[in-house]
């Protein structure tokens, strides 16, 4: 794989396991083909159901993140409630379950037929409502993310840059969130041409956005909390 490819098709870019067994795409089985993309929604919303947060808050500090600050078991309600030591595992964390479901989503129908794609959005929507926390969990900005790095590093920086820019100038993290959403969807459709993730990214779009409601009302009536980076950690 050469460098350019790398950045625009992401470090997991195959044709998976089910299409290259078959010998293509249009030589797959529909019923199988079927149960591939079944298998890339429910097992990484299983993955994205385990809430990094919620588990955080309540090994470190014994209590549920969800009754605190603003009500969200994400990064930055962790990072305003209990500081830089919780928010980071909450990254760590949120970061590394998915990964595990693109890897997963990659492994079983690749990124160029949707699987990594697939499995990245079914893993926001666990992180959003996962069924082991009664389906109340985060907005779903760094599984996000991290789907994004994942499939199209080029489009990762991008946007990272943009998020970079908006945050620190204005250090409204939700503002810098739902612009990077916005503009995810265009951005891709630079790089990649496939419709299956075309139309992911514009549902995860959509998702993050309606997840930041609030934050957006807030926004308009200029009462959005704005992050602090000299926050002490809480000592508990």
């Amino acid at each position: 794989m050469t460098w350019q490819k790398f950045l625009v098709q992401g470090f997991l870019w195959g044709k998976g396991f089910i299409i290259d067994s078959f010998g293509g795409f249009s030589e797959v089985p529909r019923v199988v083909m079927l149960l591939g993309y079944l298998a890339c929604i429910i097992v990484p919303y299983l993955i994205g159901s385990i809430n990094s947060a919620i588990i955080v808050s309540k090994l470190l500090y014994h209590e549920d993140i969800r009754q605190h600050g603003s009500g969200n078991a994400g990064m930055t309600n962790m990072f305003r409630v209990y500081g830089k030591k919780a928010g980071l595992l909450t990254l760590l964390g949120d970061a590394l379950k998915a990964l595990a479901a693109v890897v997963f989503g990659s492994v079983v129908m690749g990124v160029a037929f949707g699987g990594a794609y697939v499995a990245g959005f079914f893993c926001v929507i666990g992180h959003v409502f996962p069924i082991f926390f009664k389906f109340k969990g985060g907005k779903g900005v760094i599984v996000s993310a991290i789907t994004i790095l994942c499939t199209s590093p080029i489009v990762f920086f991008i946007l990272i840059l943009i998020f970079a820019l908006i945050t620190g100038a204005t250090r409204y993290v939700s503002l810098g969130s739902v612009t990077c959403a916005f503009f995810y969807p265009m951005v891709l459709s630079v790089f990649v041409k496939f419709i299956v993730p075309t139309v992911f990214s514009i549902l995860l779009a959509v998702l993050v956005i309606v997840m930041h409601k609030s934050n957006i009302e807030r926004l308009f009536a200029g009462k959005e909390n704005k992050i602090s980076f000299h926050r002490k950690d809480k000592d508990k």
